[in-house]
């Protein structure tokens, strides 16, 4: 999926993981809402970099995707 992020939206990837770490950390936040905040937070972010157009918002969904695979594919890596 890297390969389709324009190299502005990249620096987005590790903040969305901090920012997922702060929600999970609040107890008020189910977790199985964590994406969707990241998702939001993702958008703004590509929009806020690229401007608004529909390229920042798809560069939006594949930022919170690459975030919220790495995430997963750590915590299956940390389990096994």
């Amino acid at each position: 999926m890297i390969e389709y992020i324009v190299e502005n939206a990249l620096v987005l990837v590790p903040v969305l993981n901090i920012i997922g770490m702060i929600v999970k950390n609040t107890e008020k936040i189910n977790n199985k809402y964590i994406p969707l905040i990241l998702l939001f937070f993702g958008i703004a972010g590509t929009v806020a970099i690229l401007g608004l157009s529909p390229h920042s918002v798809v560069q939006g969904v594949l930022v919170t995707g690459t975030a919220v695979y790495g995430n997963q594919v750590a915590k299956q890596l940390k389990s096994e």
